[in-house]
C-alpha cells in the first residue's frame, strides 16, 4: 500500500480513476477526474455503452476548446487518458472507482463485490447515490472500510459541492484520501455522515413541503408562493417551478425515500398534492406540464399582485421590529413621518390596524383588532415583493392602506389568507431547525451544512447562517406557535434549538 493511502492524502494525478457507469451523472465525474490529470476508465454492463460515453466526453472537450475554456493541447493530453472498459477486469489497476449506476441497492452490492475481486487492496470504492445508505452499500464487503459515499451534484463538471460521505464502518483515512482527491479536483467538499439525504436532500425538504402545504390549505396559489420565496426570501427559484424543473417524480421519489428512511417522521412528510401530479403523469417540463403549464403558447401564471394604493402620510412604530427593523429607514426614506413609542415590536397604520413581523401566530386570533402580518425578507432593501397575510372579513380601507404603504417603498404587494408562519418564515423556520438538529447529531459541521445549502442548491443563505441573523429564540418561538396550531410534532422544534434559543435569552438577560 502506498504511503500517500495511509496518510490520506490525495490520490496521485498519474494514477487511474474509474468510473462504473455511463449516464449523466458518470459521464460528468469522469470529465472532472480527466481535466484534473487522471488517466480514467469508462466502464458500462451494456455492451458498447463506454465508448459511447468515450465519444460524448470528448465532443463536450471540444466545445470547451471552441468556447475558449480549454487549451487544445490540454484537450489532446486528456483525450489520450480517456479510454473505455468493456471488461471489469480493465480496471484492476485504478486507485479509484466511483459507481454511478442504478439506484437499487442490491445491484450496488453485486457490482462491488465484484469490483473487490479486481482492484487492489489500496483502492478507494465509492457510490455517487444521492438516497442509498452508503452503510448498507458496502455492507458484505471484505473492506469496508475503504468505502465512501462521493455524491455530485448534476451536472458534475460545473457545480461545485461534493458531499463526502463517511459510512458506519468508513475508515478515517479513506475518508480523508476521498476529501482530499475531490479537494485536489478543484470541487468543494463538505463532509457528513451517513444519513438519509446527506446534508442537502435532507435539509432541504421544507423548501419543498412548506410551499406544498400553504397551497394544499388554499392560502395562496403556486405562483405567488413561488414569487414570495424568489423576490422576498433571496431564493433562485421557488419550489414549484424548481421541481417542475427537477421532475415531480424525481424531486417527490427523493421526500418519500427521505420520509421512509426517518420512519415516517411527520416533518418529512410527502405531499399529496404533488403525489396527484405524478399519478397523473404531470411530471413537470419533460411531460409539458407540472405545476405550471409549458411549450409553445403555455401561459404561465402571474402571482397575485395588489393594485396601486394610496399611501399613508404617517405611521407609528411601536417597539423594535427585529429582523424587519430595516423597514423603519425606508419608510422615513420613502417620505412617510414615522412616530416611535414603546411597544412590542410592530406597526401602526392611521386607521389603526397593526402590521406585525410573521411570528407563527394567525391574525384570526386577534378578533377584537385588525392585525395582519408581513412576510420574512432575506434583506427588506433589496426585496421586490412583500407578503401580507390578512383573516377573512378584515375592512378593505386598512388593507388597502396597508398595501399603499410597502408599494410606497417600491415593492409589490401580494395579499394572502391567514396563514400561520407565512411563506418564507415557516420555510426558513423549518430549514434552521433541521440544520441544527443535523448538527447536533453529528451529521455535519455548521460550516459544511451552510456550505452545502448554498452551494448544493443555490440557497441565499445558509440555514444556520439565517439562525444567527434571526436569533434562535425568534425561530424557536415561531416554531412553537406552530407547533400549537399544528400539534402533529411536524413543527415541534429540535431540542437544540429549544436550547439555543434559552441560551440567548439567558445571555441577554445579562
Amino acid at each position: 500500500m502506498r504511503d500517500a493511502s495511509a496518510k490520506g492524502e490525495a490520490i496521485e494525478r498519474d494514477r487511474t480513476v474509474a468510473v462504473v457507469g455511463t449516464g449523466t451523472m458518470g459521464q460528468g465525474i469522469a470529465q472532472v477526474a480527466l481535466v484534473a490529470g487522471h488517466p480514467v476508465r469508462l466502464h458500462d454492463s451494456a455492451p458498447g455503452r463506454a465508448a459511447e460515453a468515450v465519444a460524448a466526453i470528448t465532443a463536450r472537450l471540444d466545445r470547451l476548446v471552441e468556447k475558449g475554456r480549454l487549451d487544445a493541447a490540454a484537450r489532446e493530453d486528456a483525450v489520450g487518458r480517456l479510454h473505455a472498459a468493456e471488461d471489469l477486469a480493465e480496471l484492476d489497476d485504478a486507485a479509484l472507482v466511483v459507481e454511478a449506476i442504478v439506484e437499487d441497492l442490491a445491484v450496488k452490492q453485486r457490482l462491488f463485490a465484484d469490483l473487490e475481486e479486481v482492484v487492489g487492496d489500496d483502492a478507494l470504492l465509492a457510490t455517487n447515490t444521492s438516497s442509498l445508505s452508503v452503510t448498507a452499500i458496502a455492507g458484505g464487503l471484505r473492506l469496508p472500510g475503504r468505502f465512501v459515499g462521493l455524491h455530485f451534484f448534476n451536472p458534475a463538471p460545473l457545480l461545485p459541492l461534493v458531499e463526502v460521505v463517511r459510512g458506519f464502518a468508513t475508515d478515517e483515512t479513506a475518508a480523508t484520501r476521498a476529501y482530499e482527491t475531490v479537494l485536489a479536483w478543484g470541487k468543494t467538499p463538505v463532509r457528513c455522515a451517513d444519513t438519509p439525504g446527506f446534508i442537502v436532500n435532507r435539509i432541504a425538504r421544507p423548501f419543498y413541503a412548506e410551499a406544498f402545504r400553504v397551497y394544499e390549505e388554499g392560502h395562496a396559489d403556486p405562483a405567488t408562493i413561488d414569487a414570495a420565496l424568489r423576490e422576498s426570501g433571496g431564493f433562485r427559484m421557488g419550489p414549484f417551478e424548481l421541481t417542475d424543473l427537477i421532475g415531480q417524480d424525481v424531486n417527490e421519489a427523493v421526500t418519500r425515500s427521505v420520509w421512509e428512511s426517518f420512519f415516517q417522521d411527520q416533518k418529512f412528510t410527502p405531499s399529496l398534492a404533488q403525489r396527484r401530479l405524478v399519478e397523473s403523469r404531470r411530471l413537470g417540463r419533460k411531460t409539458g406540464h407540472g405545476w405550471f403549464p409549458y411549450g409553445e403558447g403555455a401561459e404561465r401564471p402571474e402571482p397575485h399582485t395588489a393594485p396601486p394604493a394610496k399611501a399613508p402620510e404617517r405611521i407609528t412604530v411601536r417597539g423594535d421590529l427585529g429582523p424587519a427593523q430595516a423597514l423603519v429607514g425606508l419608510i422615513e426614506g420613502a417620505g412617510i413621518a414615522v412616530r416611535r413609542k414603546r411597544g412590542d415590536g410592530f406597526v401602526e397604520l392611521p386607521g389603526g390596524m397593526k402590521l406585525s413581523l410573521v411570528d407563527g401566530e394567525s391574525s384570526f386570533e386577534y378578533h377584537q383588532e385588525e392585525i395582519a402580518y408581513f412576510d420574512l425578507a432575506l434583506d427588506y432593501a433589496a426585496a421586490t415583493r412583500i407578503v401580507l397575510s390578512v383573516r377573512e372579513g378584515t375592512d378593505p380601507a386598512s388593507v388597502e392602506e396597508a398595501v399603499g404603504l410597502f408599494q410606497a417603498l417600491g415593492k409589490q404587494v401580494s395579499v394572502i389568507g391567514d396563514v400561520p408562519g407565512m411563506i418564507v418564515g415557516r420555510t426558513v423556520a423549518m430549514l434552521v431547525d433541521l440544520a441544527v438538529d443535523a448538527v447536533d447529531r453529528g451529521v455535519a459541521t455548521a460550516e459544511d451544512v451552510d456550505t452545502a445549502m448554498r452551494l448544493g442548491v443555490n440557497y441565499p443563505a445558509g440555514p444556520l447562517e439565517w439562525a444567527a441573523r434571526l436569533g434562535h429564540r425568534r425561530v424557536n418561538a415561531l416554531l412553537g406557535q406552530l407547533h400549537e396550531r399544528y400539534p402533529t410534532g411536524r413543527y415541534a422544534p429540535a431540542i437544540g434549538l429549544v436550547r439555543r434559543g434559552y441560551t440567548e435569552e439567558a445571555e441577554e438577560a445579562r
